[in-house]
């Protein structure tokens, strides 16, 4: 069933249901088009009306892969990315056939390995899905969901172009929420030109001027992006990068290792537990030649099986002390961002450290920070020109992110994860509501699941995510059609 144009109401009409059941998935990167493309292949000659809401122009790319920025690439080699779960090499074929690196020598390593621009993988995702849309098979609706309502056993939908939609079953594929600075560091900078608080806008990185003294607050996956992007521009003057630890996102080994260790056998009850097990297998990795990044492959993969064996008090024991042991060691760099760091680093225009904000001054265009050193009392002083903030998503906060979300937390369909890592979900990827009973029509897919489900962060296992999603919508699909 296609938008139609009305108030939203309260009881939508039944002359407004479609024959067959409509499935609308809010938003359309990688989470929301792999659940529409898997849908449609699970379900056949059976398949629901499939309605994507996603304002890009095109479906696939979403946050992640829809960066213009030439210093962007993805960081997991390109024969491990791929939409299909059990055709892992299909991404790297595609390159391959459609001499996708022609303008990017730079994407091939010595070893090999391929590690393009992230946009490229966009194009990939998008070629995947252009037939679907083409045929009719899947619906595009560029536009932003306005408010979602329950509606008798459905949906009802309103976006921001004055569409209504009812739906049968809603899944909620909506990217995790911005970085957001410390709150007195936000006011003290808020009308400051060269104040950055979230990279992913178009064009924020453009303030920076070529010998500006900037400080980067994060030291992850896009604080590297961040320092890439800036070199790339021109930027010469000098970076400062903290974080809390002073943990830098690791690179990749030096060639491909298959994964190594077995955490689900006998699993860890605990945190403390686990991180045993994992510090065992690295030493035993070693006896046999191998790197730290085989046993941690091995953690990634096995990772919603330990994760489902840990309570949720050590799962939150996790989030709290080893998450940012954690993110920099699984999410690695792409080799030629790794190398422009490390060249930044020897050349002394780089320098990380483990510490925070403590406070923070303006005086014309000048910002003074006060840092405070993690492993020292006394506090130091340090002038800058631009600040950018790149501390991850802050996951606390999605249900404030969009209307939507906070209207139906307010209904009580909606809850955060005890984890605090996004919403609650049952083990089918149900939303569980305020009053903890999964609701079988209002499904998660993508990285707002990782409360239940462990490791959803990287595109391995997002594909994989959305794949399980669509396996369970078809399956209540089937036993709708049954009964």
């Amino acid at each position: 069933m296609m938008p139609t144009e009305m108030q939203f109401p309260t009881e939508p009409s039944t002359e407004e249901k479609s024959q067959r059941p409509l499935v609308a998935i809010v938003g359309g990167g990688v989470s929301g088009a792999g659940v529409a493309y898997h849908l449609l292949k699970l379900a056949g000659n059976e398949a629901p009306d499939i309605l994507v809401f996603e304002p890009r122009p095109m479906l696939g790319r979403g946050l992640a892969y829809d960066t213009a920025d030439p210093a962007h690439r993805i960081n997991v080699p390109a024969a491990k990315m791929s939409l299909q779960p059990d055709d892992p090499e299909e991404f790297q074929r595609w390159i391959e056939a459609n001499d996708a690196l022609r303008d990017d020598p730079e994407a091939q390593r010595e070893n090999g390995q391929l590690f393009p621009r992230r946009r490229v993988f966009g194009d990939y995702v998008g070629s995947l899905l252009q037939p679907l849309l083409k045929s009719g098979a899947i619906a595009h609706r560029r536009a932003k969901v306005a408010a979602i309502r329950r509606a008798r056993d459905g949906w009802v939908i309103r976006d921001d172009k004055g569409g209504l939609t009812q739906a049968d079953i809603v899944v909620v594929a909506t990217s995790h929420p911005p970085p957001v600075a410390p709150g007195r560091l936000a006011a003290i900078l808020a009308n400051h030109p060269r104040f950055v608080a979230d990279t992913t806008k178009p064009g924020s990185l453009e303030v920076v001027r070529p010998q500006d003294r900037v400080l980067v607050i994060g030291n992850g996956l896009t604080a590297a992006d961040v320092i890439a992007s800036l070199a790339r521009n021109g930027h010469e003057g000098p970076v400062v990068a903290i974080s809390r630890r002073g943990l830098r996102s690791r690179g990749h080994a030096a060639s491909p290792q298959e994964p190594f260790g077995d955490f689900v056998t006998d699993p860890a009850s605990s945190a403390v537990a686990l991180l045993r097990k994992v510090r065992t297998s690295i030493r035993q990795a070693a006896g046999q030649g191998l790197s730290w990044h085989a046993v941690i492959d091995q953690v990634r993969s096995q990772g919603h099986d330990l994760w489902r064996a840990l309570p949720v008090a050590e799962r939150r024991r996790i989030v709290r002390h080893l998450r940012p042991y954690w993110d920099v060691h699984r999410f690695r760099i792409a080799p030629q961002v790794e190398a422009v760091l490390d060249s930044a680093i020897e050349a002394g225009r780089l320098e990380v450290l483990a510490a925070s904000v403590a406070d923070a001054g303006v005086k014309g265009e000048t910002i003074r920070i006060t840092l405070q050193p993690r492993h020292a009392r006394e506090r130091s002083e340090r002038t800058f020109d631009a600040v950018i903030v790149t501390t991850g998503p802050a996951h606390g906060g999605i249900l404030q992110t969009q209307p939507w979300l906070g209207e139906l937390e307010r209904e009580g369909r909606l809850v955060l994860d005890p984890t605090g890592l996004g919403l609650a979900c049952s083990e089918r990827s149900e939303a569980v509501g305020a009053d903890g009973r999964p609701i079988p029509s209002l499904l998660v897919s993508g990285p707002l699941a990782r409360g239940t489900f462990g490791e959803l962060m990287g595109l391995p296992q997002i594909s994989e995510h959305a794949l399980f999603v669509a396996r369970q919508i078809a399956d209540k699909l089937k036993a709708a059609a049954a009964g």
